[in-house]
């Protein structure tokens, strides 16, 4: 996405009337006097892509909701937002702030993908390498009614460009089922026409889309699809250039991860915050410890989101996926700290009510580990840890790995390649670091079957994808919410139902249509 110029004249109306969204128009273009070739096809398609780097998606609003819903991921800091806090608790209302802003942004996303959908149309060249471009299209506005749908539930589907207000002002919801028969005809058809390979994983492949396409079957518990889909990229990963990553740390070293053949699709940033909203990057600090120094100055975070402690102590110790997501040290004032670490006489002089460990330098902080995929190895940083030079992997190949797994022993109940899938992620998290003595955990999976293996492969994709934004989602089509949230949970007792596994459309949304 480096090289992307983000196209934002053609965005006419961002979202269904969103007024707090309307900007002051610097030019009118119009799809047919705009659409003339191919090169401003692509840029339009990079207009949609854009608004993916925007922080209401998936790097602060929309991705903090997802983290929060899950039972990976608490408050740190109690006096932080109680919009933040009401996701937490299953207490947001339609007035909650933080899903006000992150319901448009994915609004946008299709606006600018359904410009460009609309402006191929005009346009006279080879069949073949216009499709190729306005695939780009189809993946971004499947990728986005993929996150509201499960958001959300019944949502207002637009399949072209809104150009008359009242009109999309009085739109009526589309049943999610309805939603997810164009989400796959979108992501089917951009697996027809996309390359196999891009040059950059920003830039989605034919190999992206098949991924995702697995990824939405698993959704809707289509398991005969999800199987043949993800088994297919399995069987194709030479085609694709997929393969998974032998050191597991490098996938969120901002350094090596472009190298790597294991992500399919990325969001990558630049560690520049020229661009404001559309560059930064919040998971770092807000994952952050804060006032910890360990990664180099001007890098401490705000200690807003913090694994739950037993998110740590019930993860096996040898399995070198658990060093790799978290920090359990940090560094204040030059000085290295364990988050358990006792309060000394010092600090005990200064505040009788000392807890040590890493409260012992912010109150804000919480004495646990923190979660280290966004801040060990960020790269580039500025405007108070708001940027980074990560490539965020939304799609990686052992996720498709335990797409497969799941769907295959749904299909199959013990069979022997769901075994296989899961045991070659499993043997790279006990391998370890490069020259490191393997371990003998987490152990090969053998003898499972039926519901005692979708509740191992659950558990395998909380681990290998901790943090990534994926727990909430199988949380929610798994209905795992009354035992996610239980006495015996990560984060104990909370208050939870089935009304929480959706989020309501935003109030202001309401109030502008009735429909919704």
């Amino acid at each position: 996405m480096k090289t992307y110029k983000y196209l934002f004249l053609l965005i006419g109306l961002s979202m269904i009337g969103c007024s707090d969204l309307e900007e002051e128009p610097v030019g009118l273009l119009s799809p047919t006097t705009y659409f003339t070739s191919i090169d401003k096809l692509q840029v339009a398609v990079n207009g949609a892509y854009g608004y993916m780097h925007n922080r209401y998606f998936l790097t602060r609003e929309t991705g903090m909701t997802l983290m929060l819903r899950s039972d990976m991921i608490e408050i740190s800091d109690p006096n932080t937002r109680q919009e933040r806090i009401d996701h937490d608790e299953f207490t947001d209302l339609d007035d909650n702030g933080q899903t006000r802003v992150s319901w448009p942004i994915m609004y946008q996303i299709i606006s600018a993908a359904n410009q460009a959908i609309a402006g191929a149309e005009t346009i006279n060249a080879d069949e073949a390498e216009v499709n190729a471009v306005v695939a780009q299209a189809y993946f971004a506005r499947a990728l986005a009614y993929y996150h509201l749908v499960r958001q959300f539930g019944d949502i207002p589907y637009l399949s072209e460009p809104v150009t008359n207000v009242e009109e999309g002002n009085n739109i009526e919801k589309t049943a999610a089922a309805d939603v997810y028969t164009n989400i796959i005809a979108d992501f089917t058809f951009a697996k027809t026409w996309l390359p196999t390979t891009q040059a950059t994983k920003s830039i989605p492949s034919a190999g992206a889309a098949s991924s995702y396409l697995a990824s939405v079957y698993l959704t809707m518990g289509n398991y005969p699809m999800a199987y043949a889909e993800a088994k297919d990229v399995i069987n194709k990963k030479n085609t694709y250039g997929y393969d998974l990553e032998p050191d597991f740390q490098n996938l969120f070293n901002s350094a090596l991860v472009r190298d790597s053949k294991e992500p399919i699709f990325a969001l990558d940033y630049i560690g520049d915050t020229s661009l404001g909203n559309y560059s930064t990057d919040y998971l770092v600090p807000f994952t952050g410890i804060r006032a910890d120094d360990q990664y180099g100055s001007g890098q401490e975070g705000w200690a807003v989101l913090v694994p739950p402690l037993k998110a740590f102590t019930t993860w096996d110790e040898n399995d070198y996926r658990r060093a790799v997501s978290f920090n359990t040290t940090g560094v204040f004032d030059g000085t290295e700290r364990a988050y358990n670490q006792p309060p000394t006489a010092q600090e005990l002089l200064g505040d009788s009510n000392s807890q040590g460990g890493f409260n012992a330098k912010d109150a804000r902080n919480k004495n646990q580990p923190y979660c280290a995929k966004y801040t060990r190895f960020r790269g580039e940083s500025g405007g108070n840890g708001r940027a980074s030079s990560h490539a965020y992997s939304l799609m990686r190949y052992a996720e498709v790995l335990l797409i497969a797994a799941e769907a295959a022993n749904e299909v199959t109940p013990g069979s022997q390649e769901a075994h296989d899938w899961v045991n070659e992620v499993r043997e790279r998290a006990r391998d370890g670091a490069a020259g490191s003595t393997p371990s003998a955990s987490p152990a090969d999976v053998s003898g499972l079957s039926g519901a005692a293996f979708t509740d191992m492969v659950l558990e395998e994709r909380r681990l290998e994808l901790a943090f990534e934004l994926k727990r909430w989602y199988d949380i929610a089509r798994r209905k795992l919410g009354t035992q996610a949230f239980s006495a015996s949970g990560l984060e104990g007792a909370k208050s939870f139902s089935e009304d929480d596994y959706l989020i309501a459309i935003p109030e202001v949304e309401q109030e502008r249509n009735p429909n919704l």
